[in-house]
C-alpha cells in the first residue's frame, strides 16, 4: 500500500490513536496530499497542531466538526480517498448515565460517516470498534455494535460507487486516554489503587498495534471484515501490582456497565470467523465477493464450531515484569518502582 499522493480523514484525529496514526502516516508517507484531523474539540486541536506547525507539515489540516452532523461531514470529505473513523463516546460509565448522547455519536455518527462517504466519493473506511461491541451488556458496547453492523451493511449499499468499509476491534489500548494504566500511575501518589473486582481481565493492544492493525484493514480488506488481533490478556490485580506494589489495592465493585471479562469473539460467530495468521476476521454473512476466493488468497482457516476468543480464557497472558516493561516502552519511560 503507498499512500502517498492520497488523501486521509481521521474523525476523533486528536485522541490517542489519530496521533498515533498521524506520526506514521507522516514517517512512511511523507508525500501524503493531505492528512485531515477531524474532531469537535478546539482545544485539543490547537494542542496538537503545535506539535505539527504547517511550515513543516503543509500537508496536515485540522478541521473542525462533529460526526453528528452530516452536511459538515461531506463538506470534510471532499476529495478525500480514505477515511479512519476513530471518533466515539467511549467511556462506560458515562454512556449509561448518558445514554441518548452516545446513541447520537456512536450510532448515529456512523450512519453519517457512512452516507457522507459514498456522496463524497471516498475509496476506503476503516472504522474502529472495541471489545465491548461483542455480546454487549452495557450501551456504549450496543452502540458499537449497532455501529460495526452499519459498517458492514453498507457494501451492500454502495451500488455503483467504487467504495468498501471494514471493522478493526481491538481491546484496551496500552496508554490511551481514560485506561487505566495512566489512571493508576495517576493515582499512585495517594497510595491507594482502587481495583473494581479480583477476578477481573482484559485484553491488552499498544498503540503501535492498534495502528498497524488499521493500516493492515486498509491494505489487505476486501469489503464487509471485522478484524481482531491476537494480543495477551492482563488480570488488573497485575496492572495494579506493576504499577503500585507498595500501594494498597482496595476493591471497590464493579462500576454500571462493566464486565469481569471481555469477549471479541463469541461461539455464535465462530460459523464466520477465520485464522488469517497473525489476525482473526469475522466475515459478513452476505459478502459481496466470492468466500472461496477469499480463503485462497489469504489461506484462511475456518475456525472450530463452538470457538471464543475471551480475555478470561486466553492462552497469552502478560505478567507483572512485561507489564513493567510495556509500561516504560508505551506509556512512560520514566516509570520506575
Amino acid at each position: 500500500m503507498d499512500l502517498n499522493n492520497k488523501s486521509i480523514l481521521i474523525t476523533g484525529g486528536t485522541g490517542s490513536l489519530g496521533k498515533a496514526l498521524t506520526d506514521n502516516i507522516l514517517e512512511k508517507w511523507p508525500n501524503i496530499k493531505r492528512l485531515v484531523i477531524f474532531s469537535r474539540d478546539e482545544q485539543k486541536q490547537f494542542h496538537m497542531a503545535q506539535d505539527y506547525p504547517v511550515h513543516e507539515y503543509p500537508q496536515i489540516r485540522f478541521f473542525i466538526g462533529d460526526v453528528r452532523d452530516k452536511e459538515r461531514l461531506v463538506r470534510a470529505f471532499e476529495g478525500i480517498d480514505y477515511v479512519i473513523h476513530a471518533a466515539a463516546m467511549k467511556h462506560v460509565h458515562i454512556a449509561e448515565y448518558n445514554p441518548d448522547e452516545c446513541v447520537k455519536t456512536n450510532v448515529n455518527g456512523a450512519e453519517n460517516v457512512i452516507q457522507a462517504a459514498i456522496q463524497a466519493g471516498v475509496k476506503h473506511v476503516v472504522a474502529l470498534s472495541t471489545d465491548k461491541a461483542c455480546a454487549p451488556i452495557n450501551l456504549y458496547g450496543a452502540t458499537k455494535l449497532t455501529s460495526d453492523k452499519l459498517f458492514v451493511a453498507a457494501n451492500n449499499i454502495r451500488g455503483k460507487h467504487d467504495i468498501k468499509f471494514s471493522v478493526v476491534r481491538y481491546g484496551n489500548v496500552m496508554g490511551s486516554n481514560g485506561s487505566v494504566i495512566p489512571f493508576f500511575i495517576n493515582k499512585k501518589k495517594e497510595g491507594v489503587l482502587p481495583i473494581t473486582v479480583k477476578e477481573m481481565t482484559r485484553f491488552n493492544i499498544s498503540l503501535q498495534g492498534g495502528v498497524d492493525m488499521v493500516l493492515h484493514a486498509l491494505d489487505t480488506s476486501w469489503g464487509g471484515e471485522i478484524f481482531i488481533p491476537k494480543i495477551p490478556s492482563y488480570k488488573i490485580t497485575d496492572i495494579a501490582e506493576a504499577v503500585g506494589p507498595e500501594c494498597e489495592h482496595r476493591v471497590i465493585g464493579i462500576r454500571p456497565g462493566e464486565k469481569i471479562h471481555e469477549e471479541m469473539i463469541t461461539s455464535s460467530d465462530s460459523f464466520f470467523t477465520y485464522d488469517l495468521g497473525k489476525y482473526y476476521v469475522i466475515i459478513p454473512q452476505t459478502p459481496i465477493w466470492r468466500l472461496d476466493e477469499y480463503i485462497n488468497h489469504f489461506n484462511a482457516a475456518l475456525v472450530p464450531q463452538g470457538f471464543s476468543y475471551n480475555s478470561g480464557d486466553n492462552t497469552e497472558w502478560e505478567t507483572v515484569e512485561s507489564l513493567r516493561k510495556l509500561i516504560r516502552e508505551h506509556v512512560d519511560s520514566s516509570f520506575e518502582i
